[in-house]
């Protein structure tokens, strides 16, 4: 029980960086969505911005998601069945982001 519940609670300092990281982008480019639609801006610099904006969050999901997929503890945490799931090849081999 002791192993399971100091399992549960380790923390990654990278993952909760990187999902940082990747909530203020979301958020800034929610915002600018908003921002923009309220404003009815359009043209070129408009959309660019949104562009950019959403690029950048995708960039971050992906460093995230490519971190949990690489990183033994993020592994080990999100694992049901604790540290003997990490060990075996098909323990995410769905793409699937776990947190």
């Amino acid at each position: 029980m002791n192993t399971q519940l100091a399992i549960e609670t380790a923390v990654c300092a990278e993952h909760q960086r990187l999902f940082a990281e990747c909530e203020r982008a979301l958020e800034t480019w929610n915002e600018h969505r908003a921002e923009f639609c309220v404003s009815r801006l359009s043209g070129n610099a408009a959309g660019d911005e949104l562009v950019r904006l959403q690029a950048k969050y995708a960039r971050a999901y992906t460093i995230l998601q490519r971190h949990a997929h690489a990183c033994l503890l993020c592994q080990l945490v999100s694992a049901p069945e604790g540290l003997g799931s990490v060990n075996r090849s098909e323990a995410h081999s769905d793409n699937t982001l776990y947190f």
